[in-house]
């Protein structure tokens, strides 16, 4: 049997690593019943703070210009948050499907022409 390699599929098996991942840093979590939206996950800490995520996968950058390809968001639009999830508070959880880690992205240090057409991402 063929293994499939949908981006759907890719992002399903990103959520459930996230989901796991969350467990395991203490979290309770609570996935979005749909398949769209704005928010892929609420998870809440130990001591009641939400977060709103959304899970990214993360894609193998090949430019040329590179000496070392490098995974980089694999967020849409260039790594942006839309204009809903930016008025949510929604944070991206980036999932390197080579490794199977997860990092939250640093939405904080973006400049303020990037908010208008969405945010750039550093990575933590």
């Amino acid at each position: 049997m063929k293994r499939t390699e949908s981006s759907s599929r890719k992002g399903d098996l990103a959520e459930y690593y996230a989901v796991t991942w969350l467990w395991d840093n203490g979290y309770e979590v609570f996935q979005n019943a749909g398949c769209s939206g704005p928010i892929d996950i609420i998870a809440m800490d130990s001591k009641g703070e939400i977060i709103l995520i959304d899970v990214k996968t993360a894609q193998l950058d090949k430019r040329p210009e590179l000496n070392d390809p490098s995974y980089t968001d694999g967020a849409k639009s260039n790594g942006a948050r839309t204009k809903r999830q930016i008025e949510l508070g929604v944070k991206f959880l980036l999932f390197n499907s080579k490794t199977r880690e997860l990092r939250f992205v640093n939405h904080e240090k973006t400049k303020s022409k990037e908010l208008h057409e969405g945010e750039q991402l550093e990575i933590l």
